[in-house]
Protein backbone atom coordinates (compact mmCIF):
# COMPACT_ATOMS: atom_id res chain seq x y z
CA UNK A 1 0.00 0.00 0.00
CA UNK A 2 1.80 3.41 -1.14
CA UNK A 3 1.85 6.46 1.28
CA UNK A 4 -0.58 8.80 -1.20
CA UNK A 5 -3.79 7.52 -3.64
CA UNK A 6 -3.32 10.57 -5.29
CA UNK A 7 -1.08 13.61 -6.16
CA UNK A 8 -2.15 17.10 -7.35
CA UNK A 9 -0.36 19.56 -9.10
CA UNK A 10 -0.90 23.18 -9.76
CA UNK A 11 -0.73 24.39 -13.08
CA UNK A 12 -0.12 28.21 -13.40
CA UNK A 13 3.64 28.48 -12.56
CA UNK A 14 4.20 25.16 -11.15
CA UNK A 15 4.06 23.39 -14.46
CA UNK A 16 4.31 26.23 -17.06
CA UNK A 17 4.53 30.30 -17.00
CA UNK A 18 1.96 32.53 -15.98
CA UNK A 19 2.93 35.23 -13.59
CA UNK A 20 5.78 36.50 -15.78
CA UNK A 21 3.06 37.46 -18.59
CA UNK A 22 0.79 39.43 -16.00
CA UNK A 23 3.96 40.96 -14.58
CA UNK A 24 4.62 41.97 -19.28
CA UNK A 25 1.58 43.28 -19.33
CA UNK A 26 1.17 45.22 -16.35
CA UNK A 27 4.79 47.16 -17.00
CA UNK A 28 2.71 48.21 -20.40
CA UNK A 29 0.05 48.82 -18.80
CA UNK A 30 2.21 51.27 -15.99
CA UNK A 31 3.36 53.17 -18.97
CA UNK A 32 0.69 53.40 -21.13
CA UNK A 33 -0.45 55.62 -17.96
CA UNK A 34 2.72 57.10 -17.21
CA UNK A 35 1.09 60.56 -17.04
CA UNK A 36 -1.06 59.51 -14.57
CA UNK A 37 1.79 58.35 -11.96
CA UNK A 38 4.75 56.38 -11.53
CA UNK A 39 4.89 52.73 -12.20
CA UNK A 40 4.97 51.78 -8.61
CA UNK A 41 2.02 53.90 -7.75
CA UNK A 42 -0.12 52.97 -10.98
CA UNK A 43 0.91 48.72 -10.20
CA UNK A 44 -0.14 49.40 -6.35
CA UNK A 45 -3.69 50.80 -7.72
CA UNK A 46 -4.00 48.09 -10.28
CA UNK A 47 -3.60 45.27 -7.68
CA UNK A 48 -6.02 47.01 -4.90
CA UNK A 49 -8.67 46.77 -7.70
CA UNK A 50 -7.73 43.08 -8.63
CA UNK A 51 -8.27 42.30 -4.81
CA UNK A 52 -11.30 43.78 -4.64
CA UNK A 53 -12.97 42.74 -7.98
CA UNK A 54 -11.99 39.08 -7.31
CA UNK A 55 -15.44 38.61 -5.83
CA UNK A 56 -16.97 39.99 -9.02
CA UNK A 57 -14.52 38.87 -11.72
CA UNK A 58 -12.91 36.15 -9.98
CA UNK A 59 -9.03 35.04 -11.03
CA UNK A 60 -7.84 34.71 -14.27
CA UNK A 61 -6.91 37.24 -17.38
CA UNK A 62 -10.38 38.25 -18.10
CA UNK A 63 -10.84 39.47 -14.68
CA UNK A 64 -7.09 41.09 -15.05
CA UNK A 65 -8.06 43.23 -17.82
CA UNK A 66 -11.56 44.21 -16.43
CA UNK A 67 -9.43 45.59 -13.76
CA UNK A 68 -7.08 47.46 -15.86
CA UNK A 69 -9.53 49.21 -17.43
CA UNK A 70 -11.21 50.34 -14.29
CA UNK A 71 -8.02 51.22 -13.02
CA UNK A 72 -7.13 53.57 -16.49
CA UNK A 73 -10.69 54.92 -15.78
CA UNK A 74 -10.70 55.74 -12.36
CA UNK A 75 -6.05 57.72 -12.94
CA UNK A 76 -7.45 59.77 -15.89
CA UNK A 77 -10.94 60.68 -13.90
CA UNK A 78 -12.89 58.84 -16.90
CA UNK A 79 -10.56 61.04 -19.19
CA UNK A 80 -9.20 58.08 -20.91
CA UNK A 81 -9.21 57.84 -24.62
CA UNK A 82 -11.10 54.93 -26.64
CA UNK A 83 -7.66 53.68 -28.04
CA UNK A 84 -6.13 54.02 -25.02
CA UNK A 85 -9.18 51.07 -24.10
CA UNK A 86 -8.20 49.44 -26.56
CA UNK A 87 -5.10 48.75 -26.02
CA UNK A 88 -5.80 47.57 -22.91
CA UNK A 89 -8.11 45.32 -24.53
CA UNK A 90 -5.40 44.54 -27.00
CA UNK A 91 -2.86 43.47 -24.71
CA UNK A 92 -5.47 41.29 -22.52
CA UNK A 93 -6.24 39.23 -26.03
CA UNK A 94 -2.73 38.65 -26.35
CA UNK A 95 -2.13 37.24 -22.88
CA UNK A 96 -5.27 34.76 -23.69
CA UNK A 97 -3.28 33.95 -26.96
CA UNK A 98 0.18 33.17 -25.18
CA UNK A 99 1.79 30.11 -26.01
CA UNK A 100 2.58 27.70 -23.17
CA UNK A 101 5.77 27.70 -21.89
CA UNK A 102 6.54 24.83 -20.08
CA UNK A 103 9.00 25.49 -16.49
CA UNK A 104 11.90 23.22 -16.60
CA UNK A 105 11.88 19.82 -14.75
CA UNK A 106 8.02 19.21 -14.96
CA UNK A 107 7.27 17.04 -17.55
CA UNK A 108 10.05 15.09 -16.94
CA UNK A 109 8.58 14.64 -13.00
CA UNK A 110 5.53 13.95 -14.28
CA UNK A 111 6.84 11.11 -16.66
CA UNK A 112 9.03 9.81 -13.37
CA UNK A 113 5.71 9.47 -11.53
CA UNK A 114 3.67 7.84 -14.57
CA UNK A 115 1.54 5.01 -12.94
CA UNK A 116 0.24 7.06 -10.33
CA UNK A 117 -3.05 8.46 -10.14
CA UNK A 118 -1.99 12.60 -11.05
CA UNK A 119 -5.05 15.37 -10.99
CA UNK A 120 -4.19 18.46 -11.97
CA UNK A 121 -6.13 21.36 -10.13
CA UNK A 122 -6.28 24.68 -11.36
CA UNK A 123 -8.08 28.14 -10.67
CA UNK A 124 -9.27 30.73 -12.94
CA UNK A 125 -10.91 31.65 -15.99
CA UNK A 126 -12.56 28.34 -16.97
CA UNK A 127 -11.97 28.56 -21.09
CA UNK A 128 -8.40 30.35 -20.98
CA UNK A 129 -7.45 27.08 -18.12
CA UNK A 130 -9.07 24.28 -20.59
CA UNK A 131 -6.76 26.19 -23.25
CA UNK A 132 -3.29 25.78 -21.53
CA UNK A 133 -4.19 22.30 -20.42
CA UNK A 134 -4.60 21.39 -23.89
CA UNK A 135 -1.99 23.10 -25.32
CA UNK A 136 0.78 22.03 -22.63
CA UNK A 137 0.96 18.69 -24.28
CA UNK A 138 0.76 17.41 -20.58
CA UNK A 139 -3.14 16.29 -20.36
CA UNK A 140 -2.77 12.66 -20.97
CA UNK A 141 -0.47 12.41 -17.81
CA UNK A 142 -3.21 13.58 -15.62
CA UNK A 143 -5.83 11.04 -14.39
CA UNK A 144 -8.25 14.01 -13.60
CA UNK A 145 -8.15 18.09 -14.22
CA UNK A 146 -9.84 20.15 -12.18
CA UNK A 147 -10.60 23.84 -12.74
CA UNK A 148 -11.92 25.64 -9.66
CA UNK A 149 -13.16 28.97 -8.92
CA UNK A 150 -11.10 29.27 -5.83
CA UNK A 151 -8.78 26.96 -4.08
CA UNK A 152 -9.94 26.75 -0.50
CA UNK A 153 -10.42 23.92 1.95
CA UNK A 154 -14.19 23.40 1.05
CA UNK A 155 -13.16 23.40 -2.71
CA UNK A 156 -10.32 20.76 -2.14
CA UNK A 157 -12.68 18.94 0.01
CA UNK A 158 -14.96 18.63 -3.00
CA UNK A 159 -12.52 17.52 -5.19
CA UNK A 160 -11.35 14.51 -2.96
CA UNK A 161 -15.34 13.31 -2.51
CA UNK A 162 -15.47 13.44 -6.36
CA UNK A 163 -12.39 11.62 -6.66
CA UNK A 164 -12.86 8.93 -3.66
CA UNK A 165 -9.66 10.51 -2.27
CA UNK A 166 -9.07 10.35 1.53
CA UNK A 167 -7.48 13.69 2.64
CA UNK A 168 -4.76 12.06 4.66
CA UNK A 169 -4.06 10.26 1.32
CA UNK A 170 -3.18 13.24 -0.94
CA UNK A 171 -0.45 15.16 -1.96
CA UNK A 172 -0.20 18.68 -3.57
CA UNK A 173 2.21 19.98 -5.07
CA UNK A 174 2.35 23.83 -6.37
CA UNK A 175 3.46 27.43 -5.92
CA UNK A 176 1.38 29.33 -3.60
CA UNK A 177 1.27 28.92 0.13
CA UNK A 178 -2.10 30.43 -0.06
CA UNK A 179 -3.62 28.28 -2.67
CA UNK A 180 -1.99 25.13 -2.95
CA UNK A 181 -0.85 24.11 0.22
CA UNK A 182 -2.59 25.98 3.34
CA UNK A 183 -6.04 24.75 2.55
CA UNK A 184 -4.51 20.77 1.92
CA UNK A 185 -2.84 20.97 5.43
CA UNK A 186 -6.26 22.33 6.89
CA UNK A 187 -8.04 18.96 5.08
CA UNK A 188 -5.09 16.69 6.69
CA UNK A 189 -3.55 16.08 3.78
CA UNK A 190 0.47 16.80 2.73
CA UNK A 191 1.79 19.60 0.66
CA UNK A 192 4.61 20.13 -1.19
CA UNK A 193 5.90 24.11 -1.89
CA UNK A 194 7.66 25.04 -5.09
CA UNK A 195 8.39 28.52 -4.99
CA UNK A 196 8.16 30.42 -8.20
CA UNK A 197 10.90 33.42 -8.56
CA UNK A 198 7.45 35.57 -9.34
CA UNK A 199 4.51 34.73 -7.35
CA UNK A 200 1.37 37.27 -7.00
CA UNK A 201 1.17 39.16 -3.95
CA UNK A 202 -2.22 38.13 -3.12
CA UNK A 203 -1.09 34.61 -3.13
CA UNK A 204 1.40 34.87 -0.26
CA UNK A 205 0.77 33.75 2.58
CA UNK A 206 3.12 32.51 6.00
CA UNK A 207 4.08 29.42 6.07
CA UNK A 208 3.04 27.29 8.67
CA UNK A 209 4.90 25.24 10.91
CA UNK A 210 3.41 21.96 9.86
CA UNK A 211 5.06 18.18 9.99
CA UNK A 212 2.73 17.59 6.95
CA UNK A 213 4.73 20.55 4.47
CA UNK A 214 7.77 20.26 2.68
CA UNK A 215 9.49 22.29 0.58
CA UNK A 216 11.11 21.96 -2.66
CA UNK A 217 13.59 24.09 -5.32
CA UNK A 218 11.95 22.30 -8.42
CA UNK A 219 9.19 20.10 -9.90
CA UNK A 220 12.60 17.73 -10.59
CA UNK A 221 12.74 16.69 -7.33
CA UNK A 222 9.19 16.14 -6.36
CA UNK A 223 9.73 12.20 -7.64
CA UNK A 224 12.46 11.24 -4.89
CA UNK A 225 10.03 12.98 -2.11
CA UNK A 226 7.98 11.19 -2.91
CA UNK A 227 9.81 7.99 -2.51
CA UNK A 228 10.94 8.91 0.35
CA UNK A 229 8.49 9.98 2.69
CA UNK A 230 6.35 6.21 0.91
CA UNK A 231 9.62 4.67 2.05
CA UNK A 232 9.13 6.60 5.98
CA UNK A 233 5.82 5.34 6.16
Amino acid sequence: MTAFDAIGLDADDTLWENETFFRVTEAEFCALLADHGDPEAIAGRLYDTESANLARYGYGIKGFMLSMVQTAIELTDGRIEGRQIARILDLGAEMLAHPVTLLPGGEAALDALAGRRLILITKGDLIDQERKVAASGLAERFAGVEILADKTPEAYARVLDAHGIAAERFMMVGNSMRSDVIPVLELGGTGVFIPHALTWNHEHAEAPDHPRLHQLSDMAALPDLVARLEAAG
